[in-house]
């Protein structure tokens, strides 16, 4: 997954957006997403996977683990979300 962020102009100005899967939904209103994307390495010219993980705010606590989700920079909710859940792009698998 090549996730960089995408600026987008809104009514607010300019804000990132980034895809990533749901690795936990334990907090209330609260999601932790699991963005990657591949970086170059300069020197061995090798794609490496770094990971991410940013906490996002979900409203309605709709997003389960293993969803594929948008999310986008809003300003400082508490001390760790600075981000809000966009929009559920696929389920994940139910076990």
């Amino acid at each position: 997954m090549a996730n960089t962020p995408e600026v987008k102009k809104s009514d607010r100005g300019l804000r990132k957006s980034m895809v990533g899967i749901v690795v936990s939904d334990k907090m209330m209103k609260t999601i932790v997403v699991s963005v990657s994307r591949k970086v170059k390495d300069p020197l061995y010219q090798k794609y490496i996977v770094h990971k991410s993980k940013f906490k996002a705010h979900d409203e309605k606590e709709e997003a389960g683990i293993g969803d594929k989700v948008l999310i986008y920079e809003t300003k400082p909710i508490s001390k760790d979300k600075k981000w809000k859940l966009g929009k559920i792009l696929s389920k994940g698998v139910e076990v």
